[in-house]
């Protein structure tokens, strides 16, 4: 099973390179984040068409996530538990069905948190908290579980080009990273660094300052996986080359595949 996730930064602005990608990469399920639409406006029939099962948390003009998959979808859960008045469309939780076995599938955008002191990075760090009791309850239930997106956090150092230009940025906040480590804690196994250690494993590249053509790139989009997740685990990648098409994302798809 391929399971692959993607910041696209607005459906409508980026299909066509979200399908090219698809049809080429051919992945079985595909976790998507800002897809900036309401569920009724959301252009489902293009990926219906390539077998997707569609399935989306959205909002006007801003955030929203989605799970496309080939295979059954059940048991689907809207929103990140553990604040009733959050209204951004950040979260989206299914389990994923096939004849070989199911995955738990986690769709999330983590908030920003910029800038640094206000009431955006309080909500980033209280949101990391409720993720951290979230992926805990999903080890109790002891299935394989993926949870993949656009985490808005730098892990480590060696996961920036140039890491002294995001020392007061929310994404490496000491604060943020302790947050993300605690992810790791619980027992998740982060996929790309499991295959790929070492520099230059970056999946955003900012639209200013020429950052594609300088390769000045970030690591922000993260599949963690659980240990029944992780032990199927038979490679991992990042298609970094969309970055270079036409009107492209800022950020490009990471992906695992694992032997069910």
């Amino acid at each position: 099973m391929k399971i692959a996730t993607w910041n696209i930064n607005g459906v409508k602005a980026r299909i066509e390179t979200t399908l090219t990608w698809l049809r080429e990469a051919n992945p079985d399920v595909v976790c998507l984040q800002e897809i900036k639409s309401i569920d009724s406006n959301f252009p489902a029939e293009p990926f219906q068409d390539l077998g997707y099962q569609v399935t989306t948390h959205g909002q006007k003009g801003f955030n929203g996530v989605a799970i496309l998959s080939k295979s059954s979808v059940e048991d689907v859960m809207i929103g990140l538990p553990g604040d009733d008045d959050d209204v951004q469309a950040r979260y989206l939780e299914a389990t994923v069905s096939t004849a070989n076995g199911a995955v738990r599938v986690v769709s999330l955008y983590l908030p920003n948190g910029n800038p640094i002191g206000s009431e955006k990075f309080s909500y980033k760090l209280s949101w990391m908290m409720r993720l951290e009791a979230r992926m805990k309850a999903l080890l109790a239930e002891e299935m394989p579980v993926a949870v993949a997106g656009d985490y808005n956090v730098i892990p480590t150092p060696e996961d920036a080009k140039r890491p002294q230009a995001w020392t007061n940025d929310a994404l490496f906040q000491p604060e943020s990273r302790t947050a993300f480590r605690r992810l790791i804690n619980l027992g998740y196994y982060d996929a790309v660094r499991a295959t790929a250690p070492g520099p230059d494993q970056h999946t955003f590249w900012d639209y200013q300052a020429g950052a594609w053509q300088k390769n000045d790139g970030i690591r922000i989009d993260h599949i963690l996986l659980s240990p029944q997740a992780a032990d199927r685990l038979d490679s991992a990648g990042i298609d970094r080359e969309t970055r270079g098409w036409e009107k492209p994302s800022d950020h490009v798809p990471v992906w695992v595949e694992l032997t069910m």
